[in-house]
């Protein structure tokens, strides 16, 4: 079923409007990843980023997408082949940290919404111009930080963003303070030593402490 960009546009909104942060999660191992989304679940943070950055990411998204009250994507999509895979697994959107024609295309071909990456005005009007009034900002600090992403909502009203890389508890609601930012995306949540050793417990704290922390700042 083929999507077009206002749709898409319209789901990304919805799915980002469900909390605060988004984590981005780099998962090695399936065996690990049903857990870890119960997990950030049940501590309030249900949007699921599974990067396409290791050799398990797609079996991770296929295990998450059977976790209840879960909403899967896939980030790092960088081809028409990743967009099928994702989709073939079971993600329910997409991220990108930037975007091409093709990819868009094939997005749109396979019915997945598509958080798309922008790192300047002119990225950002180039999605605009397609009809993607959601995007990513990317990577958010090395980009400028919230103050650079500030001076896009005057001249850019139309466009809402979800600000990763580089985001943290230290800085994240500086983002989420801002008139365009609806969450923002950060693997804080989910620390590696914490997905190594199973301590489920600590990562739903951290998850609701994030909730709880910069649910008032949205």
């Amino acid at each position: 079923m083929t999507i077009d960009a206002k749709s898409a546009s319209a789901q990304t909104l919805e799915i980002c409007n469900t909390a605060p942060v988004i984590p981005v999660l780099l998962v090695e191992s399936a065996d690990t990843a049903a857990a870890l989304g119960q997990a950030l679940v049940a501590g309030g943070l249900p949007v699921l980023e599974v990067t396409l950055r290791t050799k398990a990411a797609l079996d991770v998204i296929a295990a998450m997408a059977e976790v209840e009250g879960g909403i899967v994507g896939a980030g790092t999509l960088l081809t028409a082949q990743d967009v099928k895979n994702a989709k073939a697994a079971g993600a329910k959107f997409g991220v990108s940290p930037g975007a091409t024609d093709a990819l868009i295309d094939a997005c749109e071909v396979e019915g997945l919404p598509l958080l798309a990456g922008a790192a300047t005005a002119t990225e950002a009007m180039r999605l605009l111009e397609r009809g993607y009034t959601t995007q990513k900002f990317f990577p958010a600090e090395a980009a400028g930080g919230a103050k650079a992403l500030g001076s896009l909502a005057s001249p850019l009203p139309q466009i809402t963003f979800c600000p990763t890389g580089g985001v943290s508890p230290d800085n994240a609601a500086s983002y989420l303070k801002l008139p365009n930012v609806v969450c923002v995306g950060g693997s804080w949540v989910a620390p590696k030593d914490a997905v190594a050793a199973g301590d489920w417990g600590r990562i739903t704290d951290l998850a609701r402490t994030a909730c709880k922390s910069l649910g008032g700042a949205v």
